[in-house]
Parts: structure tokens; sequence; C-alpha cells
């Protein structure tokens, strides 16, 4: 599988990645040794990107699914892992930096992320995560440092900072998530940032092309629109089984039939708990009175709902998924 230059980070990505988060135990709940088996069939594939985070608690996963392959800072052609923190202080990143070294038994993790970046204003708060960042950098520690946002304005903003080497922003072809300060926004406007930071040097690499699996229905669609967009190196897509990543492998190669049609009848409507804000407007659209609203997040009724999806355009965070 060809790579391509992930920005001017000097890093190369295969042009799909694996989002470790779907085999966690916010999601499928895989047994470790099932989800490295994936991990490492991935890499067979030619697949060499792959994106966790502190919140996932999936390094045990990567570590088992790599732990025959050198990811040493020695080695120009390890694969290349994303990792990202919550965090908001010098010390939060430092542990989050430390931990992921430790967990994942390396020296290096290639890019480290602000996780989920909501505002210009959150930007800034964080900036003591920042600097431990540049900090671990210029340690040799991390390659490159950046942000992951659903946010038009963050993306725009990340096109003009110059500490940020990369962006992890959030675009599907019918604007599912996405957010512009504190209202929806449009795929158009997101592109047209995501273009901003490419002519910036900046790496780009896209998450939830799928809208969180709802639009898996128009898989060639959904893919292609990402991929044509002026500036995306790589998109990330979540993992759950063997055939979702030869269909990947497929699609990166070319080879994939154009009219490909997955099988979604296995597939469920989830709620990300870290996402919903209990708005209600979820259970309002439901056809079928399938979601009710707990007191932290949504609930769903599994035995009642229809998997129509109808509920994920209206949600304005993005919160629900199917898997």
């Amino acid at each position: 599988m060809k790579k391509i230059k992930l920005g001017n980070t000097g890093l190369s990505v295969s042009p799909v990645g694996f989002g470790v988060l779907t085999i966690g135990a916010t999601q499928l709940n895989m047994p470790v040794e099932q989800g490295a088996g994936l991990i490492k069939y991935a890499l067979s594939k030619g697949i060499n990107f792959f994106d966790t985070a502190q919140y996932y608690e999936t390094y045990p996963y990567l570590r088992m699914g790599l732990e025959n392959t050198d990811i040493s800072r020695s080695n120009p052609d390890r694969p290349v892992i994303c990792s990202k923190c919550l965090g908001s202080t010098y010390n939060d990143m430092e542990y989050a930096i430390n931990e992921a070294l430790r967990e994942l038994n390396t020296d290096i993790i290639d890019i480290f992320l602000l996780h989920e970046v909501r505002s210009e204003q959150d930007y800034r708060w964080r900036d003591g995560a920042l600097q431990c960042l540049k900090d671990y950098k210029a340690k040799g520690s991390i390659t490159a440092i950046g942000l992951s946002t659903h946010h038009v304005d963050v993306t725009e903003l990340a096109a003009s900072e110059p500490d940020i080497d990369v962006v992890f922003p959030l675009i599907n072809y019918a604007g599912l998530g996405i957010r512009h300060y504190d209202h929806a926004g449009t795929a158009e406007d997101m592109a047209a940032a995501i273009a901003a930071c490419h002519k910036a040097g900046k790496g780009v690499f896209a998450m939830k092309a799928f809208g969180g699996g709802n639009l898996t229905g128009s898989y060639v669609k959904a893919l292609e629109y990402v991929r044509d967009l002026d500036g995306v190196d790589s998109i990330m897509v979540g993992i759950g089984d063997y055939d979702q990543i030869d269909r990947l492998a497929e699609f990166a190669e070319g080879t994939l039939d154009r009219n490909y049609v997955p099988d979604l009848s296995g597939k469920k409507m989830f709620i990300e708990p870290g996402n919903c804000i209990t708005c209600g407007a979820c259970a309002d659209r439901c056809p079928n009175n399938a979601i009710t609203m707990g007191s932290y997040m949504a609930e769903i009724d599994h035995s009642i709902c229809l998997t129509c999806g109808y509920c994920a355009p209206v949600c304005p965070v993005r919160a629900l998924i199917m898997l």
C-alpha cells in the first residue's frame, strides 16, 4: 500500500488508518488478544497508521498487536502511532505522554494531540499542555504535535498556529457532527478550513468519514468524498473486524468494487458517553420511541430500535454512532 507524506512532519502514513477506539471497552469491548489480532492483520495489509488516546484505554491492544514490530525511534519505517490527551495542564500532558510511552513500550509516540478542542478559548486554556508537548517534541519523544476537533473554527485557528503540526478534524459528506462555534457547521466550511491547514503545511488526517457509522451504507461515496478533499492526507476509520480491514485496504489500493455496500443487518445504535449532552433531540426524532433521556446521557432500548439512523443527523455533538 502506498504511503503519503503527512504535511511537513516527515512522517509517511497509509491513506487509511486504524482507529483503535472501536475495539476498546467503551464500544465493542473485545478481549485484548482479539483486538490485537486485528491490529496485526491491518499491518500485514499495509495499514501503518494507528490512532488511540489516553481516554480510550486501548494501549494494551496496541502493545500486543505491535509486540513483534520495531516501533523505536531508530526504525524510520516504524508504524505511526497517534495518541491524545484531554488534559489542560503541563502535568496532565506529561503524565499522559509518559503513560503512553510506558504502556506501549516505546521511546517515541509519533503524534500527540490536544484531544477534542472545542473553541479558541479551550485551545488557549490548554497552553500548559501545549508547552509540555513542545518540550517533549524537543526531546525527541514526539515527532509531531497537534489537535483533534469537531469544530470548523478550531480547524481554521490551527492553520495559523505555528506550534500545530497536524490536525485531526471531523468531516463527512453529510456534515454529521460538524460544529462551528456554538452551532452546527457544514461540510463545505470544514473542507475550506482543512484546505487552509494544508496550504499552511499542516498534516491532516480526517475522522468520522462515515458519520459515526451512520453513512456506512454509502460506503464508497463516504470515503471518496473525504479522500478527494483538498488537504486530506489520510482517513482514520474505527475498525471492528477483518472484513473492514480488507475493504479499506481495497479502497486504498483502488481495487474495491464501487458498488460495494456492507452488510448492516447486525449493526446497532449506541451513545458515546463522553459526548452526549442530554439535549433530547434524538429522543424527539426517534420514530419508535426507542430513545429516552437518562440522568447523564440518552439511553437506547435496542429491543425496539429500528436502526433507521434518523436520530444521528439531529444530534448536535455526534454522540450517536452505529456499530
